[in-house]
């Protein structure tokens, strides 16, 4: 009865090795189907060639308006594509249009609103001071294509964050983002 007890024992570690060893492999297969990569989503992107499309949109319209503007347009993480200047503008209006497209971008609202929110709640003041990059003047609009934020636009130069914004929008349109 020993004898056959040990081989039965035998048997079931083998049975057992075997099919921990089969688990494994097939795991490891499985695990290695999952971690293939997925056809990813196509994700919009703020291209250069959009991004002085928009630009350039902008600045003719802020110069039919009889306004000399700057005009800016970051990726979504606020980083310069490309910036055009009126010859006209003030030399202020490039730092103020980049500031405001980086604000729109960073925080995917548009400049004219986080002013609006801060003089309406004083609290919220501190956002100014969140990066030294932030302008938050009206004139800057966060860039939607396809329902996803890409970029930003800035303006800075006219009369009036109004102005600035509404040129900004015209360059949007040119594109069909929002």
């Amino acid at each position: 009865m020993k004898a056959t007890h040990k081989f039965d024992v035998k048997k079931s570690v083998r049975t057992l090795a075997t099919i921990t060893l089969f688990s494994v492999f097939n795991f490891g297969h499985f695990a290695h189907a999952e971690d293939k990569p997925t056809t990813p989503a196509v994700t919009p992107q703020l291209t250069l060639e959009l991004a002085q499309k928009i630009a350039m949109s902008t600045l003719q319209q802020c110069r039919q308006d009889g306004h000399a503007v700057s005009v800016a347009v970051v990726d979504r993480s606020g980083l310069l594509i490309t910036q055009v200047r009126n010859p006209a503008a003030g030399p202020h209006t490039i730092g103020s249009s980049l500031g405001k497209a980086f604000t729109s971008a960073s925080m995917g609202q548009t400049t004219a609103r986080l002013a609006n929110a801060i003089a309406e709640n004083p609290a919220l003041n501190g956002m100014r001071d969140m990066d030294s990059r932030m302008v938050i003047l009206a004139g800057g609009l966060p860039i939607v294509i396809d329902g996803q934020r890409v970029g930003g636009i800035g303006v800075g130069g006219a009369p009036g964050g109004n102005l600035d914004e509404a040129c900004a929008m015209h360059g949007l349109q040119q594109i069909g983002a929002k």
